[in-house]
């Protein structure tokens, strides 16, 4: 059986891929998981998620900082998750799970169906919704 290079790196190169993904927020500078840019930019990609589908979710009742760590993950799954792949978050008493569809066209823009589920003291809500990319670049949800 031929393996060649290909065969050999594929999967390093898949493993490396997948454990990139995986990084937290670094002390707010830089980039979050590898996506979000820091500073006002990254605001601005976060205001245009207008409370993401997190703050559409009356289940539960989150701090600043734990909306901040979902409406990351949900910009995180929006921008970069592949399919169907969760991106977790966990806050002090909460976790969360974003999954964003395959990306589909609407018009010129490109756009994701997704889902996040909270877990709240052993309760789980799930919340779906769909976001557009406008043409700066930030992800806006379709009403």
């Amino acid at each position: 059986m031929k393996t060649g290079l290909r065969g050999a790196f594929f999967p390093l190169l898949l493993a490396t891929a997948t454990v990139s993904g995986c990084t937290t927020t670094s002390g707010g500078k830089g980039m979050i998981g590898g996506v979000l840019p820091s500073g006002s930019r990254g605001a601005v990609y976060i205001s245009a998620l207008q409370g993401g589908l997190v703050s559409r979710n009356t289940a539960a009742q989150l701090s600043k900082a734990d909306m901040q760590r979902a409406l990351e993950a949900e910009y995180r799954a929006l921008e970069a998750a592949p399919g169907g792949q969760p991106v977790v978050w966990q806050g002090k008493g909460v976790t969360g799970s974003v999954v964003a569809a395959a990306p589909y066209q609407v018009g010129s823009q490109n756009c994701r169906q997704y889902s996040h589920t909270l877990t709240v003291e052993g309760r789980e809500t799930m919340t779906r919704g769909a976001a557009c990319r406008n043409a700066d670049g930030a992800w806006a949800p379709l009403s």
